[in-house]
């Protein structure tokens, strides 16, 4: 059912107006009629309900990621027909070194305005039920002495709406080429055998692209292709194996900044159907949004490629994303192809019509009275980019709820010391949400007449290598009284304090290692610097000291709890942030960075973790030395992870590796509707 609207008759009245039009028989003349109802849509079940508002139009979208029924009941006031979005699961990647990626599943849709739509989809109450099929991923490749390919993905179905499973990337020993499928995927290097097609069987419009070359004597995959776009070919400059085709953006479920469902890509949220990346020596190819990035290099960590394998990471559940292609040297140092995404089922469809709104900014959403939502009946706005609250009500608005979350400090750079490199701070945090334990939960909100202006902090840029120092973030701010601290950067050197921010950054082991940064204090560019900004975050963790070789690093403070130290070479977790539901989503804000871990010639050494958007640490591995951290989550004030320590070159291409930069913040502000 849709947003009902009160009778906004009065009783008292109809029988005054009654009274004074009724003849001398007493019968009335004048009867007042009813305001007339609100329009409703559809009335259907089936899988998930999201209720958002999209302008005026408040939707309704059922999201199913399992088998099920669409079924129909009721006819409503907005039309018989509805939007879909069907995504088949994706194809697994290639093994037996330089695997293709896996091609993406099929995507089909009708969403308005989408350059992929479909014709409209009409729905009856007879028979009024319609199939879901969900179809799994593919499985990548097993590594060398399997004789076992990977597999393609399988179709997803709404009633006569089918997508195709995405293709399996090529590799194998004989070589196999990389399989058609809805995107295709990428050659693998065994044999050269070629890539896949895209759009199999062939619909109009398309529903995916063809996968990309790979090359033999380079021991290079391609990758694989993506609902927007073909698998990129490998590349020998720089050398890597090809990108994954790129996926869509089909906002069918939400808004980009709050989307429930698909991957993170360039413009938010609700990307899916990504190609996986080619498999190479180092790096491996990316994946496009959801599709898993290709195999790195398998060798040892002196270069030798004498040491054990590493399998390609699997695509995103839910996307229909193309696994990765296995990397290594050889066919005996080959690791396993990733496995496909699993695909989605959305519809969705209008259910009321929003005729006034009591203010304007940001993403807006409108959650129903019935809504399943943690935010039934309110209205939540959502600011990822700086803006304007404008009140439209003409009176102000009591009871609101708010979110403020600063910009995250960045992780310090991968370095040739030992050390590990500390992560950064969370960006300082302010709610009143009754979620938020009552002693760091802020006071009431009455939203005033006049427009608010509203700031969104950046995340401080991560340390690049060689030893670049983290850097702060920035902050964000509804109005002149509700301002969070950006986050503090990571630190790297002997005795070096972290940043002080809304949480600190940490410090790096070795030679007397300093303290962690400071929370709840204002970064460089808070009106208050330096001073206190209370109740906003926690200090980070301090590194390791002697007497040990080797120097873990600690992590960035985080809304919850401090940074944790390093260990003899392992780099500290982040603190810890806090889970909202304000954004009608349950959500991590305000995480801290995991520390880098120390050089990896004592043995593998553990990065950093992290939670609540922080980004981890970089790890320092024996077998296969990756000294790139993690960013912070964007939107989340995250903390950026800081990057590890190395004894030699090896493990750092031409031009640098870096720390994670650190996340940006956010403002969220929620009203009784």
């Amino acid at each position: 059912m849709g947003i009902k609207a009160f009778n906004h008759g009065d009783d008292f009245v109809n029988k005054f107006l009654r009274a004074i039009a009724s003849d001398s028989t007493g019968l009335d003349a004048v009867t007042p009629a009813p305001d007339p109802p609100p329009p409703e849509g559809l009335t259907a079940t089936g899988g998930i309900i999201n209720d958002y508002t999209d302008g005026p139009a408040v939707y309704r979208a059922h999201i199913f990621t399992s088998l099920g029924t669409f079924d129909v009941t009721e006819i409503g006031d907005f039309g018989d027909t509805v939007e879909y979005l069907v995504v088949a699961g994706g194809g697994g990647g290639g093994s037996h070194a330089g695997g293709g990626g896996g091609g993406a599943g099929g995507l089909r849709t009708n969403l308005s305005g989408h350059p992929l739509a479909g014709s409209a989809f009409p729905v009856s109450t007879s028979p009024g039920s319609y199939t879901v099929t969900i179809g799994g991923g593919g499985t990548g490749e097993p590594g060398p002495g399997n004789s076992n390919l990977g597999s393609n993905g399988n179709p997803s179905v709404f009633g006569s709406i089918t997508s195709t499973g995405g293709g399996f990337g090529g590799g194998g020993s004989p070589g196999v080429a990389g399989q058609n499928g809805g995107s295709g995927g990428g050659e693998g290097a065994v044999g050269n055998q070629g890539a896949g097609s895209g759009n199999t069987p062939p619909v109009s419009p398309p529903q995916g692209n063809d996968g990309g070359q790979g090359d033999n004597p380079n021991i290079v995959g391609g990758g694989g292709g993506g609902a927007g776009g073909a698998g990129g070919d490998w590349n020998p400059s720089p050398y890597r194996g090809g990108h994954g085709g790129a996926g869509s953006q089909v906002l069918i479920a939400g808004p980009s900044s709050a989307s429930p469902v698909g991957a993170p890509g360039p413009s938010g949220q609700g990307w899916f159907a990504g190609g996986g990346g080619g498999g190479t020596h180092n790096p491996g190819g990316t994946g496009g949004s959801g599709g898993g990035a290709g195999g790195p290099y398998a060798g040892g960590a002196d270069g030798s490629g004498t040491s054990g394998a590493v399998n390609a990471p699997d695509a995103t559940q839910s996307t229909g994303g193309g696994g990765g292609g296995a990397g290594g040297t050889s066919g005996t140092h080959a690791g396993g192809g990733g496995n496909g995404g699993s695909g989605i089922v959305v519809v969705r469809y209008q259910i009321a019509e929003l005729t006034s709104r009591k203010a304007t900014g940001g993403s807006i959403t409108a959650y129903a009275p019935d809504s399943p939502s943690p935010m039934a009946g309110y209205t939540v706005h959502t600011f990822t980019g700086s803006g304007t609250f404008a009140n439209t009500l003409g009176s102000t608005i009591p009871g609101a709820l708010y979110l403020v979350v600063g910009g995250g400090g960045s992780g310090a750079g991968p370095n040739l010391g030992a050390d590990g490199a500390a992560g950064g701070g969370a960006g300082g945090l302010l709610t009143n949400s009754p979620e938020c334990p009552a002693p760091l939960r802020g006071g009431a909100l009455t939203l005033p007449t006049s427009p608010v202006t509203v700031t969104i902090g950046g995340g401080g840029r991560g340390g690049v290598y060689p030893a670049g120092q983290g850097s702060p973030g920035t902050i964000s701010s509804f109005g002149p009284t509700l301002i969070a601290s950006g986050g503090g950067g990571g630190r790297l050197g002997a005795s070096v304090n972290g940043d002080a921010g809304g949480s600190g950054g940490g410090s790096s082991g070795g030679g007397g290692a300093g303290n962690g940064g400071s929370g709840s204090q204002w970064s460089p560019d808070a009106p208050g610097y330096p001073g206190p900004a209370p109740n906003q975050g926690n200090a980070g963790g301090k590194g390791n000291d002697p007497p040990v070789a080797n120097y873990g690093s600690g992590g960035g403070g985080g809304f919850i709890g401090a940074g944790s130290g390093g260990g003899p070479g392992d780099g500290g977790p982040g603190g810890a942030g806090i889970d909202l539901t304000i954004s009608g989503a349950s959500t991590g804000y305000a995480g801290g960075g995991g520390g880098g871990a120390a050089g990896p010639y004592r043995g593998t050494l553990d990065k950093g973790t992290a939670t609540h958007g922080g980004g981890e640490g970089a790890n320092a591995d024996t077998t296969a030395p990756t000294y790139n951290a993690v960013p912070g989550s964007m939107n989340t004030g995250g903390g950026g992870g800081g990057g590890g320590g190395s004894h030699s070159t090896i493990g750092f291409p031409i031009g640098g590796t870096t720390a994670g930069h650190g996340g940006s913040g956010i403002v969220i502000i929620a009203y009784p509707s």
